[in-house]
């Protein structure tokens, strides 16, 4: 039996899968995103995972075919590197993760866009399976996004789908990007964390006592849950408009693009769920040219486990990373 593994590193977590040649799961591991040390420590925290993943498929880490790794920042699939992952801490520079890895463990590792490859996956094996026109919108710590144009992931010249600094207010909230304005400055995680903190100076909220609950230094997508199970007024308000600039933002790309079907994932966005999904449909629905031949909206299909399986989906195809232009203009938001 051929194993090969995936790789999806998020703002907040790392997570493994080793499947076989039918895509099923045989072993897998998850662990939390380094906050210190830079692109060196989250090299060696998924070398940790996928060894850890291997053993649990009861397999040698370098008997693997192939490991396949999405990752966010500006993403060079031909030279192994990231650069920009600004939703990672300490990660400014061009670090060579892909031969880090390979030289750690073994097998060849293939490098693509962790919005990318998550959206692959749905595509292959989950949600976006009926369609060949989709939006992909990946809600975690940023906004991630990626098109599917004719059954074929639109790339445009290395930069396409960065849904999330589409611009919602003119002038608007600062965005992690530097920029104002931008759909993830309303709804990324991290930005919504920054606006949770400087209110709750002066509004009561369970946001932070639940992540140190819960021994997170951030407030993680079940934080951010359970404070909504629990009623929390800051929460609810904050992810009122989170939805709202979220129907504005993908009403806007379904009013250029006129696609099938958007499909909803990322660490928000599939912890929240359904309920949230159809949340975010009623608020495009103000916004669409075309309101009574809308687009149908779903949660993505595989849960956390989309993004790994979508890298491992990489192993499979070996000129993939080779053939196409290196997406250095490529620096997605995490959505994990």
């Amino acid at each position: 039996m051929r194993l090969r593994a995936g790789v999806d590193l998020g703002g907040t977590k790392i997570q493994v899968v080793i499947v076989d040649d039918e895509h099923s799961v045989v072993g897998e591991a998850r662990r939390p995103t380094p906050t210190s040390g830079g692109p060196e420590a989250v090299a060696e925290q998924i070398v940790q995972a996928v060894r850890e993943a291997a053993a649990t498929a009861d397999v040698e880490p370098s008997e693997l075919v192939g490991i396949g790794a999405g990752s966010p920042g500006a993403v060079d699939a031909r030279a192994g590197t990231v650069a920009h992952a600004r939703n990672l801490t300490g990660w400014e520079g061009v670090f060579p993760l892909g031969p880090t890895l390979t030289e750690a463990i073994g097998p060849p590792v293939h490098l693509a866009n962790d919005v990318d490859v998550a959206l692959d996956a749905e595509l292959a094996l989950g949600a976006a399976k009926p369609y060949s026109s989709i939006i992909g919108v990946w809600w975690g710590t940023g906004v991630g996004g990626g098109i599917i144009l004719d059954g074929k992931r639109w790339d445009g010249r290395g930069a396409a789908g960065e849904i999330g600094h589409t611009v919602v207010r003119l002038n608007g909230a600062h965005c992690p990007c530097g920029r104002r304005g931008c759909l993830e400055a309303y709804a990324g995680r991290a930005a919504m964390e920054t606006r949770a903190r400087r209110l709750a100076k002066r509004k009561r909220t369970s946001l932070f006592a639940i992540m140190e609950k819960r021994g997170r230094t951030q407030l993680t997508s079940g934080v951010w849950a359970q404070a909504l199970e629990e009623e929390d007024a800051l929460a609810l308000a904050l992810l009122e408009r989170a939805v709202a600039a979220l129907g504005a933002g993908v009403a806007s790309a379904v009013n250029l693009l006129d696609v099938e079907a958007v499909v909803i994932g990322g660490g928000l966005g599939t912890r929240l769920g359904q309920a949230y999904t159809e949340r975010v449909s009623a608020a495009m629905a103000p916004h669409l040219f075309v309101p009574e031949n809308p687009p149908a909206v779903h949660t993505a299909a595989l849960g956390d486990l989309g993004g790994a399986l979508g890298a491992a989906l990489l192993v499979l195809d070996r000129g993939a990373n080779t053939k196409a232009p290196p997406r250095q203009a490529r620096a997605s938001s995490s959505s994990r």
